[in-house]
């Protein structure tokens, strides 16, 4: 059979046990913020036991000055060096290609710009004929 669902309790007792439920939810919230209060922990065991902390602390320093750096080998390869007349040779072929492109895109590039700007006036007219 089915329970009861406990609908024949008078008012008074339904909203004292609701009360009593909010009262123990508060406290089980407040010990839980306390329980995490990590911060009021640290103060309060340092407070307690200051000696412990600082001679932990100097323990610590004395472990890292003590313990030998880490030495890396950087190997280093000498290059071979350049002929300057390479490198001069190098940046004239780049220049002569840039020269080559440029020639070849100069048309393209100024028809273009030139339809940008047109466009560009074209806009600005219509805009300041409607305002």
């Amino acid at each position: 059979m089915a329970k009861e669902t406990g609908q024949k309790r008078p008012l008074h007792q339904l909203r004292q046990e609701a009360a009593h439920s909010r009262d123990r939810l508060a406290r089980d919230i407040e010990g839980l913020r306390y329980e995490l209060d990590f911060p009021l922990k640290f103060r309060k065991s340092f407070q307690r036991q200051t000696i412990v902390w600082v001679a932990a602390a100097i323990a610590a320093g004395v472990v890292i000055v003590v313990l030998p750096a880490r030495t890396k080998t950087v190997e280093v390869r000498a290059r071979r060096k350049k002929d300057p007349r390479e490198e001069i040779l190098g940046a004239g072929l780049a220049l002569g290609g840039l020269k080559f492109a440029a020639t070849l895109l100069r048309p393209v590039l100024t028809k273009f710009i030139a339809r940008k700007v047109t466009q560009f006036a074209s806009g600005a007219a219509h805009n300041g004929s409607r305002g």
